[in-house]
C-alpha cells in the first residue's frame, strides 16, 4: 500500500468536504484552505522523495490488478508536477485570505478551489485514459464555477467562451477514448501503449493521435483554438486568474507529453511536424496579442499562450534534451506566471486599476514589489541568469541540434517580443510617474494625505509574491541540479518501458499484448 500516491487526490477532496460542512463559517473555511493545502504540499514532497528513491510508485485502487482496475502511478514528471501544485495551492490560499471578498467566499470559493486542486492532482497521477477524462471534467466544472463567481458581465462573457471551447475539447477527447477502447480493448495507459505498438491498422492509430492532440491542444490553449483563454482569464478575481494561469493549461501540456511519449511515440513521423508548427504559431500569436494590449492581466493572459508554445516545442523536437527543456519551461512558468498575476492584484489594490496608462510610480512607493516583478517578468522573458533563460536556452540548443532552424529562430524572436511586453509593464506601472487623473478606491487612500495606505491584510498578499519571486531566483541559481532532474524526466519519458513494467509488472511485454489484443471483430 502506497498512500503517498493517493493522498494528493484525497486530501483536497477532504478539505473541500470540510469547507462545505462549515459553509456558514468563514474563519473555518479560511483555516481549512491553508491547513489543507499545507498538508497537500507535505504529502507531495513525500511522494517526490519516494519517486527519487524508487523511480516509479504505483497503487492499484481497490486491489484490482492492472489493467482491470484504476491505477494511480507517479514517475518523476508526475511527482514534480504534484509538488508544484502543492506550492501553488498553499501560496494562493494565503493570498486569497486578503484578496477574496466575503461575497465570493460565501458562494463556495474555497470548496471549489479544493475541488480544482483534486482534479489537477488526479490528472497528474492517473494511469487510466478514461479517468484522465473524468479529472479533466472535474477541473472544468470547478473552474467554470470559479470563473463566474461574482456574476459580472465580463465574467459571464468570458465564461461562455471558456466553457464552449473546453466542452468541444471534451467531446473530442471522449470520442477518442471510445475509439481507443474499440481498437485495443483497454484504457489503462501502460496496457494501451503495448497494444497500440502492435496494432494492425496504424493509420487508425494516427487518427487517434491527432484527435488526442486536438483535445489536449485546446485544453492547453495552443494554436488555433486558444482564444478562450485571453477572453476569460482576466475577468475573475485575481487569485482565480493566478490559479488558472499556473495550473489549468499545464495539465493539457502534461497530457500531451504523457500521451505522445507513452501511447503514440510510434506516430512520431506523422505528428511531429504538426506539433512543431503548432508550437511556432502558438508562440507567435500569443506574443503578438500581448504586444497589442495595455491591460495588465490581458498581457499576462496572452503570454500564457506564447509560453505554451515553448513547452510544446520541447515535445515536438522529441529528444531527451528537448523534453527536459520543455518540462523545465513548465516548472518555471508555473512559478513566474502565477507570481505575475498575484503582483497585478497588488497593483490593482494600490492604484485601483489594471490599465497600464492609469498606473505608475510604484518603483518609488513599493520598491520590494518592483524587485519581485523584475525577477518574475524578466525570468519569463528569458533574461540570464534567471530561470526562464535556462529553459529557453535548453530548448533552443535542442532545436539547433535537431536542425530545426526556422522554429528555433521563431523561439528566439518571441523571447525578444516577450521582453518588450515586460519592459512595457515595467515602464508604465513602476517607472513612470503616477498620472494625475488616477482614481484610487476610497478605502485605499488616507484621508487628507496623498500617500498610499497599506491595509492590515496586505502583507498576506506580499508574502506569497515574495516566496514565488525567491523561487524564480533559486530556480536560476540552482539550474544545474534542477536540470539533472529534468534530464531524468526526459530519460523516463523517452524510455516508457520502465513505466509500463511498473504498472503491469516486469513480466508483461509486447508478446503478451499481441496474444491478448482483440481481433477485428473485437473478440479477444
Amino acid at each position: 500500500m502506497r498512500p503517498e500516491v493517493a493522498l494528493p487526490v484525497l486530501l483536497p477532496l477532504l478539505s473541500g468536504a470540510i469547507s462545505l460542512l462549515f459553509w456558514r463559517s468563514r474563519p473555518m473555511q479560511r483555516f481549512t484552505a491553508v491547513a489543507g493545502n499545507l498538508a497537500l504540499l507535505g504529502v507531495s514532497l513525500w511522494l517526490l522523495v519516494s519517486v527519487i528513491q524508487e523511480d516509479y510508485v504505483v497503487i492499484q485502487m481497490g486491489g484490482w490488478p492492472a489493467p482491470f482496475g484504476i491505477t494511480l502511478v507517479a514517475d518523476m514528471l508526475s511527482a514534480v508536477m504534484i509538488v508544484l501544485t502543492g506550492i501553488k495551492g498553499l501560496v494562493l490560499s494565503i493570498y486569497s485570505l486578503a484578496s477574496t471578498g466575503p461575497g465570493h467566499e460565501r458562494f463556495g470559493y474555497y470548496p471549489l478551489m479544493h475541488l480544482l486542486l483534486a482534479g489537477v492532482a488526479g490528472a497528474f497521477l492517473t494511469g487510466d485514459v478514461f479517468n484522465l477524462y473524468v479529472w479533466f471534467e472535474v477541473m472544468l466544472v470547478a473552474s467554470f464555477a470559479l470563473l463566474i463567481l461574482g456574476g459580472e458581465k465580463a465574467q459571464m462573457e468570458g465564461a461562455i467562451k471558456y466553457v464552449t471551447l473546453n466542452l468541444l475539447a471534451s467531446v473530442i477527447f471522449l470520442s477518442a477514448v471510445g475509439l481507443l477502447y474499440g481498437m485495443v480493448g483497454t484504457l489503462n495507459m501502460a496496457d494501451a501503449a503495448q497494444r497500440l505498438a502492435v496494432a494492425e491498422h496504424q493509420g487508425m492509430v494516427e487518427v487517434l493521435a491527432v484527435m488526442f492532440m486536438v483535445a489536449f491542444g485546446i485544453k492547453a490553449a495552443a494554436f488555433p483554438l486558444f482564444f478562450w483563454l485571453p477572453a476569460s482569464y482576466h475577468t475573475p478575481p485575481v487569485a482565480v486568474s493566478a490559479l488558472f494561469a499556473g495550473l489549468l493549461t499545464k495539465v493539457g501540456v502534461y497530457a500531451l507529453f504523457r500521451f505522445f511519449t507513452l501511447l503514440f511515440d510510434q506516430t512520431l513521423g506523422y505528428t511531429q511536424e504538426l506539433l512543431i508548427w503548432g508550437a511556432a504559431l502558438t508562440m507567435v500569436t500569443g506574443v503578438l496579442g500581448a504586444a497589442a494590449q495595455f491591460e495588465f492581466r490581458r498581457i499576462l493572459s496572452f503570454h500564457i499562450v506564447s509560453q505554451i508554445g515553448y513547452m510544446i516545442l520541447g515535445l515536438a523536437l522529441y529528444t531527451p534534451l528537448a523534453i527536459a527543456g520543455g518540462i523545465f519551461a513548465v516548472m518555471h512558468n508555473m512559478v513566474v506566471k502565477t507570481n505575475l498575476f498575484l503582483i497585478s492584484g497588488i497593483t490593482r489594490r494600490l492604484q485601483g486599476t489594471y490599465e497600464l496608462k492609469k498606473m505608475g510610480g510604484l518603483y518609488r512607493e513599493r520598491p520590494w514589489l518592483a524587485v519581485a516583478f523584475f525577477l518574475s517578468a524578466f525570468s519569463l522573458a528569458g533574461v540570464p541568469p534567471l530561470s526562464g533563460f535556462f529553459a529557453k536556452f535548453v530548448i533552443v540548443r535542442a532545436g539547433i541540434e535537431a536542425e530545426a532552424y526556422v522554429v528555433t529562430a521563431v523561439a528566439l524572436l518571441v523571447g525578444l517580443m516577450t521582453l518588450y511586453s515586460m519592459v512595457k509593464i515595467w515602464n508604465e506601472v513602476f517607472w513612470k510617474s503616477l498620472p494625475e487623473d488616477n482614481l484610487v478606491p476610497a478605502e485605499e487612500v488616507v484621508v487628507g494625505d496623498d500617500s498610499r495606505m497599506v491595509p492590515p491584510s496586505l502583507w498576506l498578499m506580499y508574502l506569497p509574491v515574495a516566496v514565488l519571486a525567491l523561487f524564480a531566483l533559486l530556480i536560476g541559481v540552482f539550474a544545474e541540479p534542477l536540470m539533472a532532474m529534468m534530464n531524468q524526466i526526459g530519460d523516463q519519458l523517452m524510455n516508457p518501458q520502465g513505466y509500463i513494467e511498473a504498472v503491469l509488472g516486469a513480466e508483461v511485454g509486447v508478446e503478451d499484448a499481441l496474444i491478448e489484443a482483440p481481433d477485428q471483430e473485437g473478440t479477444p
